[in-house]
Parts: structure tokens; C-alpha cells; sequence
């Protein structure tokens, strides 16, 4: 047995986030007129407020918690990941997988920033990886199980761990985005707790159900599924899940048939009451009671898809450059990509007070 101790406090610095400095509340990954590919700051008017190339297309980011830092992902199967100054508007470092390895679209750092978690699957046989980095000399300090094939999300808990999306699909390694054991797929939700798998959460009879985006607030985790199986069955696109329960399964109601299956992004308000699923390929986001599991509203526009709390309510983009914010709603000349990431917020005095261990191991 081989273990490695990684030592991460909750927060290693008592200084606010740079974030307020730029003035971006979200960011997210667009196309521009000209074919090129750059990450954008957001503010509450809906207004952009930095801009940072992108070699190619860019799928999700992560944020920093304190530094105006992120890291964009390549659209998967990915070769590359960008540590990105988003004051400066530079690129600082470019990650790369091990060659065995494909990043997977997402990745979340550690509550204090120390580390950086990356979804990444095995090229061969999508066998899911997690890989470790240290943010400050970008090296790779270990990778572990994700708990099953195929994962896309990662996901930072609010009350410590990750959760993980496994998406359970193998796809061909001549090709990352042809889909290959659509019969025999078995996705599921993984917690990581101090590095070692804690619960493990499948959909019987729902198989072909794939586990992809995931959203959180409080204890409850939002789980954004897709469907792979006949497309004469309509099955729920929504499941939450808190740790030790069984999952609670929603349908979006007479509107559903639109969104054929596929849903792209999952968030939850910032005051928790809500939650929105956004289906692009129908062009609408149903927005889900969270006490009750009612649709309260549904959201119309083009390719939506992109969806993150902002202040106590929800913020969308859509691919034909159009950007719902609770301050402004603005057409922009971009196609914005598939997700909206919302910025941490100063962490509370208490936060910052706490340290805890993550410890990953092995075999």
C-alpha cells in the first residue's frame, strides 16, 4: 500500500477574493464572431467585464475561492486545461493529463484553493480518474478512483467533500464522443470524502439514465440526467439526493417531450427555493419548486443552456449570445458555451477559522 497525506485548511488566507476586483459575479466560456474561442468575466447588469483567449473550444471552468483565478477545460475528450489570470487577462500555466488520460470538461478546487481536482477518464476504457494538482507549482500530486466510468463533474460540497458525476458510458477511444455499452451502462453519483469513496448512488431501472451536471445547496445535491435509451420513454431529467436518502425523481410536466431527453446544465437558486434544469436542444429550463418538486416556471430561449444561482435567484445564457441576468438582460455578438459558473463568495469569518484534512490514498 502506498498513501500520500495532503494537508488543506478550509482556507489558508484570511483575504477576501480578488474576484470583487474585476467585477465579474460569473464566468463562462463563448465563441466569437471570428471563430476564436475566449473565457469571459460577467457582472449582474449582464455586461462583460474581462476577456481571455481560448486555444480552442472551452466547456466549463473552475474558480478560484480567493484568487481571481480560473481554469478552463477543453470540451472533452481534453488534452489541455488553462490556469487563467483573470485580472491580468493571461494564461499562467497549461495543464496536461497523463498521455493514458482525457480531461473530462470540469474540474473544482478545494475550499481553500490549495488544490485542484480534475475528472478525467482513462482513453482505453473511460475508467474514471481523479487527477490531483497543487495550485501553486501546477504539479500533479496524485489521482484516485472516481467510482466508475465515464465521470464529466466534480463537484465541491458545502459541507466538505466532492460529489462526482459519473456518467457510467464507455466511448471509443478512436473516437472520445461515439458511445459504445449504451445497453450495459451503469452511471451513478459518487461522494469523496478525505479522498476515499463514502456513498455510491444508482437509478435502478433508470440505467440508461446518464449522470452528468451536478448543482448543490445546503445537505441537497441537483443531479442533471440525460437519457439514452428509447426516445419513446420519457423518464425524469431531475433527480435531488441528500447523503443516505434515496433520490427524489422529477419530470417537467407537458413540456418535457421538448427538451428530447437531454439536460444540459443544473442549478439552484441562490436562496435554495428553486432549482433549473435547461434543455437547449428544446430551447427551454424548467424551474422546479424544490419543496414541492412542482414546475413553477419555464424559461424560453434558444439553446439555453447555461444556468447558476445569482444573488437569491437564477441566471441563463444561451448560444446564440443571449445572457439573463438579475441586473440586465443583454444580446451579446458570442455564442456562450454550455455552462455558467458562478464566483465564490467571501468566505465567513467562521469558514476561514476551520481546517480539515484531505487525505487521499492508493493501492
Amino acid at each position: 500500500m502506498r498513501r500520500r497525506t495532503l494537508l488543506a485548511g478550509l482556507a489558508a488566507s484570511a483575504t477576501a477574493p480578488a474576484w470583487a476586483a474585476t467585477g465579474a459575479t460569473h464566468i463562462a466560456a463563448a465563441r466569437e464572431p471570428s471563430g476564436a474561442y475566449a473565457l469571459f468575466g460577467l457582472a449582474m447588469d449582464a455586461t462583460t467585464v474581462f476577456r481571455v483567449p481560448l486555444p480552442a473550444r472551452g466547456h466549463a471552468a473552475a474558480a478560484h475561492p480567493m484568487r481571481s483565478e480560473a481554469v478552463a477545460f477543453a470540451r472533452r475528450p481534453g488534452t489541455f486545461a488553462l490556469v487563467l489570470d483573470c485580472a491580468g487577462g493571461t494564461v499562467t500555466h497549461r495543464l496536461t493529463p497523463p498521455s493514458r488520460n482525457r480531461f473530462q470538461g470540469h474540474g473544482a478546487y478545494t475550499a481553500d484553493g490549495v488544490y485542484l481536482l480534475t475528472t478525467e477518464a482513462v482513453h482505453t476504457t473511460s475508467e474514471g480518474r481523479i487527477g490531483i494538482w497543487d495550485s501553486a507549482t501546477w504539479t500533479r500530486v496524485d489521482e484516485i478512483p472516481s467510482g466508475g466510468l465515464g465521470p464529466h463533474e466534480i463537484l465541491r460540497l458545502p459541507s466538505g467533500g466532492f460529489a462526482i458525476a459519473n456518467g457510467g458510458i464507455r466511448t471509443d477511444p478512436s473516437d472520445g464522443r461515439r458511445k459504445m455499452n449504451l445497453d450495459t451502462m451503469r452511471p451513478n453519483l459518487t461522494y469523496l470524502d478525505n479522498g476515499r469513496i463514502t456513498e455510491t448512488v444508482a437509478l435502478p431501472g433508470l440505467a440508461q439514465a446518464s449522470i452528468r451536471h451536478l448543482a448543490a445547496h445546503g445537505s441537497t445535491i441537483a443531479v442533471a440526467l440525460q437519457w439514452e435509451g428509447s426516445p419513446d420513454r420519457t423518464v425524469p431529467l431531475l433527480m435531488l439526493h441528500q447523503r443516505g436518502q434515496a433520490p427524489r425523481l422529477f419530470e417537467a410536466g407537458p413540456d418535457q417531450p421538448r427538451m428530447q431527453g437531454y439536460a444540459g446544465s443544473v442549478a439552484f437558486s441562490g436562496n435554495g427555493q428553486q432549482c433549473a434544469i435547461t434543455g437547449p436542444r428544446g430551447g427551454l429550463a424548467p424551474v422546479f419548486d424544490v419543496a414541492t418538486g412542482a414546475v413553477a416556471k419555464i424559461m424560453t430561449r434558444p439553446d439555453i443552456c447555461g444556468v447558476a444561482p445569482a444573488g437569491p435567484g437564477l441566471a441563463f445564457s444561451d448560444g446564440t449570445g443571449g445572457l439573463l441576468m438579475p441586473n440586465g438582460v443583454r444580446k451579446h455578438a458570442l455564442a456562450w458555451d454550455n455552462h455558467l459558473i458562478a464566483l465564490a463568495p467571501t468566505p465567513s469569518a467562521a469558514s476561514r477559522s476551520r481546517r480539515r484534512r484531505y487525505r487521499s490514498e492508493r493501492r
